[in-house]
């Protein structure tokens, strides 16, 4: 397959208006080119709309089935770069996604909500990616929290996760105090699509909806995005029943990467249960990494590079 020229793309997004007033969501599918269980489900929607069989009463919906076209067209994660980090809009734009981000940012800054659709490499139940608890900090400040939560309950899904950028940051502090630099020593760069969203007054879910290749994938992609739909009123549907029995996660570590000869004790997937003393890892002098306390193996990423992350732990909480 000939490698696309970046200069023959674009980005492409459909808006339906209601009549009367609602809210204004936005739906991407694609943002990792490899990832096209929300294209498909996307798709999907959009030809129920034109035919007639879903009719947008109230509000906006607008959706990118497309969010990153290089890396569809290679069929990658990435173009140039990850998209899903360091997103704000640039004025000296350096790559595609820059490129892409400066069409991207404003479009999600018009809008009220986002449902972001995505999947994963290894085999996993589906699960949400949500943000933090209603806060006035420096890193992720919200007043949503409540919203945001309450369409996450309906969108499928039984498995929620927390905590992502506060703990990516907490990373980026132990880095600097080391003395890195780069994208390695700065917080923004773990801003993705929803933590861009959240920053302009908005409210987001990342949707992880299964593996890349599992069939179930695009119809759990389907079924969040009708569901958002009917929950945030603009179509006239029965309103989505809430899941009453869910698992509730929150990332409260991250372990960087050292030296390329650091390895795992096995081939960790997310959502692996570990257990207070485990072995998760061997650094290259031969120290182990262990598990502090009992819970969560999340992203590891046995190809990382030193001093970027190598994995997270999570912690079981109450509820979200």
């Amino acid at each position: 397959m000939n490698a696309p020229d970046p200069a023959t793309l674009f980005l492409k997004s459909v808006s339906y208006a209601g009549l009367d007033d609602g809210v204004r969501l936005i739906v991407l599918g694609a943002v990792h080119g490899n990832e096209t269980c929300g294209t498909r489900a996307i798709a999907r929607v959009m030809g129920e709309i034109d035919a007639g069989g879903i009719v947008v009463r109230r509000g906006t919906a607008t959706f990118v089935p497309i969010t990153n076209p290089l890396a569809h067209a290679r069929r990658e994660r990435a173009g140039e770069r990850n998209l899903n980090r360091n997103l704000f809009p640039r004025e000296d734009p350096r790559d595609f996604e820059d490129r892409i981000a400066n069409r991207l940012c404003p479009l999600l800054a018009a809008h009220d909500v986002l449902l972001d659709l995505h999947s994963t490499r290894a085999p996993t139940q589906p699960f949400a990616l949500i943000g933090p608890p209603d806060n006035a900090g420096d890193i992720e400040p919200f007043a949503h929290s409540r919203a945001e939560r309450d369409l996450a309950r309906v969108l499928g899904v039984s498995r929620f996760v927390e905590g992502w950028l506060g703990t990516y940051a907490e990373g980026v502090r132990r880095r600097r105090a080391a003395g890195a630099s780069g994208h390695a020593a700065d917080w923004r760069y773990g801003v993705g699509t929803t933590e861009y969203m959240r920053s302009q007054g908005g409210y987001a879910i990342t949707l992880e909806c299964g593996q890349h290749e599992d069939p179930s994938s695009p119809e759990v992609a389907y079924r969040a995005i009708r569901n958002a739909l009917a929950f945030l009123g603009l179509v006239d549907a029965p309103a989505p029943a809430s899941v009453s029995r869910y698992e509730a996660l929150r990332i409260e570590e991250v372990v960087d990467r050292d030296h390329p000869d650091d390895r795992f004790e096995r081939a960790w997937s997310s959502f692996d249960r570990i257990a207070k003393g485990d072995i998760i890892a061997t650094r290259h002098a031969g120290d182990r990494v262990a598990a502090a306390r009992d819970g969560w193996i999340l992203f590891p990423d046995a190809k990382a590079q030193p001093g970027h992350e190598w994995f997270y732990v999570a912690r079981s909480v109450e509820g979200i």
